[in-house]
């Protein structure tokens, strides 16, 4: 069913709700996995692919880190760094090279805060045309 699923990743610990429900999935369904970071700081965003900071590198450092993690586990996984806006960047990724399934953990932000707010989640789901697998992060509000 998920032959290809498309996991995106803040690099915060709020990742680690969604990291562990598609660990699960993905070894019951045989799912590939591709782990996506958007890199939205100043350097990523002026210099796009080409951007070399402190942020890029531990950008590289920790998605290569949880790639590993998955792999140990017996998922097939890749990762990838795009650099932007994360909701755009996201949808951009989906058109592209497709995907079953795209997952994302959530702050558990209302709905009407999201209106006012703005939101990946919100531009993300407004702008694909798969599945999307929300998550509220534990601990979130």
């Amino acid at each position: 069913m998920y032959k290809k699923i498309l996991v995106t990743l803040e690099a915060t610990p709020t990742d680690r709700t969604i990291i562990e429900h598609i660990k699960e999935l993905a070894l019951l369904m045989h799912s590939q996995v591709v782990l996506l970071h958007v890199a939205d700081g100043w350097a990523a965003r002026t210099f796009g692919s080409e951007a070399v900071s402190p942020e890029v590198a531990e950008d590289v450092t920790y998605l290569e880190k949880i790639k590993a993690e998955l792999q140990i586990a017996g998922v097939a996984a890749t990762a990838e760094l795009a650099f932007g806006e994360p909701g755009e960047e996201i949808v951009k990724w989906v058109k592209a090279k497709g995907c079953d399934l795209v997952a994302m953990s959530t702050h558990g932000h209302l709905i009407v805060g999201d209106l006012f707010l703005g939101s990946t989640v919100r531009h993300v789901r407004h702008n694909i045309l798969v599945p999307l697998l929300l998550i509220k992060a534990k601990g979130a509000t």
